[in-house]
């Protein structure tokens, strides 16, 4: 929240406002849900296996905690803390005893109820790229990540319905120090969006603050905050088998509030976790199932997700692969472990695309499809995601959505009843008719939640015509037009004020320190 942008948004609201009534006249179509059962890829005794081997790994290799009282925690609790070290092993019983404390299903609340979404049972939510520290459009190219751009994808994200809530910053806003720039960051994404918000778990100043800023946007007390969660944050693990300081403050703040916490280790095989899919899916499950442990100990029954991000790297270069066969394999194991334990499951859609290209487009979508058969009900990193989480594409975003709103069209149950069989219509028509003017045709065309954005279906002669538009000249163009007509949601003022008071007084405080 710079000096200059009070009176930006000021300026935006007055011709911002049409649009915003003109948008919210309009039907949002409705979360997403799984309507067949997600696939299963080994057997129940094939899964008892793995997870007998993710407990070997817990008992008898555990995992280095860098947190003081962490330690002290799960010492409490019957693990066994190694004196003089870091290294905590759990046996069975400890793993076992907490399985099935946290919710199977619950809500993640916005400050808008109308974005609230479900996370667990059969329910679907797409997030937008998260974390990127760089930006890219075609005119601009590939640079550093700054407040426009990141102000700018909250725009471009909050405009698109099928991006649901927010899994971090869109891109990281460099240009703003860093003892504030959690300030700045979760002002603009409680300002200038109404989804569901991430907060950072880099130490405990902005984990705290982030609850806070989340309770006052939704306007409520700390015991309905803590009763309805309204903030979750992503646990990256350091793979191999380790937990950091900052991330274990933030298990420890976000449960002891009742907020939601997505265990996620970040494995590679071949590099942080062994080459083979079954070995680094055990390893990726005892870091998972450390975190359980810890969550459930500071607060018993508090939300928790199960998480998988676990890949392969291209051993000839040690890069990063994503949408790869193995990538969609580990997906569908995370699912049904997270099954077996009753939690909600969270994986992504990434690539490794240096452009929008065709390798971006079906790496996206491989990794989309081992998501939604593994059954997973956060999908992070959902529209925008490119060069490997290195860069967050505008045109990708746009693209992204599109293959978002497909698949939730996919998802959408199909319906037997007199009003889908459609005779009346077929009556109406007759033979060597069609069915473009019907009233049947018309009633649905004009209901339909899905139209395509990038999807040129013209002939080869009027695509010509037009100059040969590329998907990457379709997204450019959508991505310019959703940001100008970019209407920014309402906010009582009584509560913009609270937010901008709190983050007044906290920059004036110092912000957080920025070492660990």
């Amino acid at each position: 929240m710079d000096a200059a942008e009070p009176q930006e948004r000021r300026g935006r609201r007055g011709r911002a406002e049409r649009a915003a009534a003109q948008k919210a006249a309009a039907p949002r179509p409705p979360q997403p849900r799984l309507p067949f059962p997600p696939v299963a890829l080994v057997s129940d005794d094939q899964l008892e296996a793995i997870h007998e081997a993710s407990l070997t790994i817990l008992s008898e290799i555990g995992m280095d905690f860098l947190h003081q009282e962490a330690k002290a925690i799960l010492k409490e609790a019957g693990a066994d803390v190694e004196d003089g070290s870091n290294r905590v092993r759990f046996d069975k019983a400890l793993v076992e005893s907490v399985i099935g404390l946290a919710p199977t299903s619950f809500t993640l609340h916005a400050r808008n109820p109308e974005r609230s979404v479900v996370l667990g049972g059969n329910a679907v939510a797409f997030c937008s790229v998260a974390s990127a520290p760089n930006a890219a459009d075609r005119e601009g190219g590939r640079r550093p990540g700054g407040g426009a751009d990141f102000r700018n994808l909250v725009r471009l994200g909050q405009s698109l319905d099928p991006v649901h809530l927010w899994g971090g910053y869109p891109v990281e806003p460099a240009d703003i120090h860093p003892s504030i720039r959690h300030l700045d960051a979760l002002f603009d994404m409680l300002t200038l969006s109404d989804k569901p918000i991430h907060a950072y778990s880099l130490g405990e100043g902005r984990i705290r603050d982030g609850i806070e800023m989340a309770r006052i946007a939704r306007g409520v007390d700390r015991d309905t905050l803590e009763r309805e969660p309204s903030l979750f944050t992503i646990i990256n693990s350091s793979s191999p088998l380790r937990l950091d300081n900052p991330m274990l403050e933030g298990v420890i703040q976000m449960a002891r509030a009742n907020q939601v916490v997505v265990l996620t280790p970040f494995t590679l095989a071949g590099a942080m976790a062994p080459v083979t899919v079954v070995g680094a899916i055990a390893q990726q499950n005892a870091e998972a199932l450390a975190g359980l442990v810890l969550a459930q100990t500071v607060r018993p029954g508090s939300p928790f997700v199960y998480g998988g991000f676990t890949s392969n790297v291209d051993m000839k270069s040690g890069a990063p692969a994503f949408g790869t066969p193995e990538y969609m394999k580990a997906a569908l194991l995370g699912g049904q472990l997270a099954r077996r334990y009753g939690l909600p499951y969270r994986s992504s859609n990434a690539c490794a695309a240096n452009t929008l290209d065709a390798q971006a487009a079906y790496e996206s979508v491989f990794s989309l499809w081992g998501a939604i058969m593994g059954g997973t009900n956060l999908l992070m990193h959902g529209a925008g995601w490119m060069e490997g989480g290195l860069q967050a594409s505008f045109e990708k975003m746009v693209l992204d959505a599109d293959l978002l709103a497909m698949v939730a069209e996919f998802l959408r149950p199909v319906v037997v009843d007199e009003g889908e069989l459609a005779l009346d219509a077929v009556r109406e028509v007759g033979p060597g008719g069609h069915f473009f003017g019907c009233a049947h045709t018309q009633a649905r065309y004009r209901n339909a939640f899905f139209a395509p954005m990038i999807s040129d279906w013209r002939n080869y002669e009027s695509w010509r015509e037009a100059g040969s538009p590329s998907a990457y000249d379709a997204a450019n163009r959508l991505y310019k037009e959703k940001l100008a007509s970019y209407a920014p949601p309402p906010m009582e003022e009584s509560i913009r004020e609270e937010l901008e008071a709190f983050v007044t007084k906290r920059k004036a405080e110092g912000g957080v320190k920025t070492d660990f």
